[in-house]
């Protein structure tokens, strides 16, 4: 789900996936190299704007700046991808699947690379290799709760409910305390009628990533139906994601 914070260059975090596979939304996350950093950030601002060739124009000059940045290639990837859904063009969605495949090539373990792939895969009915290009993510990398998030929402998108739940219990084994995962959980014990269980979850989520103000509001429409609850290290059950918004870069 998160959540999952490396020392990487600025990134331009698609997430597709909300209660259906559809949507799109930006993020930025942290980096190391300071041209790339700097020049995938303008590209976030222009797409933020709505200047996609502005924005690629950017991305594209920071890939010059710094070959092996893999969040270059995603954010190019990731602008491609939503070019293709609102344009309906598949030749935007093949330039996608082809940045997104370098993107991995230089990053195995590159979260929103993940995802954004596995929902292209998914909009283009391939979806059987979505799912094994998310379950080959979890066997090469056991010990990543990311994977097992990616995984268990492609799953739960699926229908797959009791896949969904045996890989967010398996990536808050990992770490007890993944804000995704937990608060993956906290929605499949909600959506099961168990209110308590599921704040237990949410409240553990909160604990770790304080600033999810949509999980805010269904702990508290919760709360009418359910006794204040203690915030203790519980276990666990997986959550509906909500878009991420553009951040700063951390």
């Amino acid at each position: 789900m998160q959540q999952f914070m490396r020392n990487r260059s600025c990134r331009l975090a698609i997430n597709l996936w909300l209660p259906v596979l559809c949507g799109a939304s930006l993020a930025l996350a942290a980096g190391c190299n300071v041209a790339s950093n700097g020049l995938n950030a303008e590209g976030t601002r222009y797409y933020q704007s709505g200047q996609q060739t502005a924005a690629m124009a950017k991305f594209q000059d920071a890939m010059a700046a710094d070959p092996k940045n893999a969040d270059s290639y995603y954010n190019m990837g990731a602008v491609y991808h939503q070019l293709a859904k609102s344009q309906h063009n598949t030749a935007y969605y093949s330039q996608a699947e082809h940045y997104y495949q370098q993107c991995l090539d230089l990053d195995r373990n590159h979260p929103e690379c993940y995802r954004g792939l596995a929902v292209l895969l998914a909009e283009e009915q391939r979806t059987g290799e979505a799912v094994q290009l998310l379950t080959d993510w979890t066997r090469r990398n056991p010990t990543s709760a990311d994977a097992h998030v990616e995984l268990a929402r492609l799953q739960q998108e699926l229908g797959n409910r009791a896949e969904a739940e045996k890989q967010l219990l398996e990536a808050v084994a990992v770490d007890t305390s993944h804000s995704r995962a937990r608060a993956a959980l906290g929605k499949l014990r909600e959506e099961s009628g168990d209110y308590n269980q599921a704040m237990v979850n949410f409240n553990a989520s909160l604990a770790s990533n304080p600033l999810q103000p949509d999980l805010q509001a269904r702990m508290a429409a919760l709360s009418s139906t359910v006794p204040a609850t203690p915030s203790p290290t519980p276990a666990g059950g997986p959550r509906v994601v909500s878009l991420p918004t553009l951040e700063s870069i951390r």
